[in-house]
This record gives C-alpha cells, structure tokens and sequence, in this order.
C-alpha cells in the first residue's frame, strides 16, 4: 500500500493518543497532565477535546478532569461493536452531508473490490444514481480512484486487469496506461476528482480515510450546476475527515 499520511490522519491519531491516556487513568485526568502526557500544546489539545466531546468520546466531570464516554466504551466494546460503529460512522456522515451540502459516501477496497458501505443523502442532496456498479468503474468514479491510489502499483494493475475500463461518458478515461500516470501524480493530500466521468452531470471529490490496513475514502457527489462549490465542499470534507477516521481506527 502506497498511502501516505494526511491532516485527518494525523489529527486521529492525536486524538487516539489522548484517548489512550484519558482511558488510562479511570478516575479522571486533568487537561494539563493530558498535555504533558501526550506531548500536545494547548492550543491543539483544546481542539482535540472539543472534538472528543463533541463525538462522545470523552467526557468532562463536575471537578473539571476528563474520563472516557459512552462512544468509546461502546465501540470498545465486543458486544454489538459492530452496530455501533455502523451508528457512529452514520451520524459523521450525516453531519458531513449537513456541512458539506452534498450527499457523501463512505468506501473501503476489501478483497480487491470497491465497495461503499454507507452514505447519507437527502431530499436536497440526493445521492448519485449508481447506473453502473461501483465495483466495475473504479476508473471512472472519485471513489475508484482514490482508493487505487492508496495501493501500490501491482495492485492496481491488478485491479485494471480484472475489471475493463469502459467508457460511461465522454470523459471517461480508458486508457490504463494514462490513468495510472495519472493515479501516480496524484498529491495524497489533494481530493481526487471525478467531472462528469462517471456520470454526466454529476461531479465528485474524495478524500482518503485509511485506517490500519484497510483503505477507504470519504467522497460527495454534487450536480454539474454546483461544480463551482465542489472545491470547497471537498477541502470541507477532508477537514471534518477525522471523526471517520477516528471511528474506523478503535
């Protein structure tokens, strides 16, 4: 695998180092021993507590010290973890389609197939009509292409090998030579775009969610008449990345 950490990335695991020191001391820890601790200034500790809060993950006492909340004894948890994580990535996501103004899509790349696991769409923000599975046009869709960036270049040869590329619209790439150039250029902290590739009149943006060795994506789709926020909505989604990542990663 190819990934290379990003801002979200780090940012989780901050937030895991503070979770494993808050969980550390069960009667509670203050924000200056956290801070000394995990070796974060205050500034960003603030952040990060705000954001634990926020997400359950920790909560602040009556004499102002921190213990682990409910989310995290949850997802701790083996008793219907998984239920739990579906419940907790849902409501990032939820939030994310509220801040972003898009329909998002949560994806992993499990035993060489693309495969979105969850979303949250809207009346206001439908969902993109999948007129062709997900799983046969990795080279056309934001989803697709960032999940082959994550794996090295054998893997994405292979996948190419196994899945033909065909042209969906007029700017579909199919040429597997100039997508893996393409693939390869790719800045792993800039969003991997899809303009009307997939399907015309929709475009999409995804970010990269890698957690342990599974590789996953967060993406938005929007319709062509809203191209001109996809930018912003993909640099918003890959800001707010961190709770996801988060997530995936206890």
């Amino acid at each position: 695998m190819s990934f290379k950490p990003t801002a979200p990335y780090h940012c989780a695991q901050e937030a895991l180092r503070v979770l494993e020191t808050v969980s550390g001391h069960p009667a509670g820890i203050t924000a200056a021993e956290l801070g000394r601790r995990t070796g974060l200034g205050p500034g960003r500790l603030t952040g990060l507590l705000r954001m634990l809060r926020r997400e359950g993950y920790v909560q602040e006492i009556a004499d102002g010290t921190y213990v682990t909340g409910e989310t995290l004894r949850r997802l701790s948890s083996a008793h219907d973890r998984e239920r739990a994580l579906r419940d907790r990535l849902q409501r990032n996501l939820d939030r994310l389609r509220d801040s972003v103004g898009a329909a998002v899509y949560l994806s992993r790349y499990v035993d060489g197939e693309v495969r979105v696991t969850q979303y949250a769409a809207g009346p206001a923000t439908p969902a993109v009509n999948e007129w062709v599975d997900f799983r046969y046009s990795a080279h056309a869709t934001a989803v697709g292409k960032s999940l082959l960036t994550q794996l090295d270049a054998n893997a994405r040869r292979d996948h190419l090998a196994r899945h033909k590329m065909a042209r969906l619209t007029s700017r579909t790439i199919t040429s597997d030579k100039l997508l893996l150039s393409r693939l390869e250029a790719q800045p792993p902290s800039a969003p991997v775009l899809d303009l009307q590739e997939y399907a015309v009149g929709t475009v999409c943006a995804a970010v990269p969610v890698t957690a342990g060795t599974t590789v996953g994506c967060l993406a938005l789709s929007l319709p062509v008449r809203d191209a001109h926020r996809l930018k912003r909505a993909a640099d918003t989604l890959n800001r707010n990345a961190a709770p996801v990542l988060l997530s995936l990663a206890i």
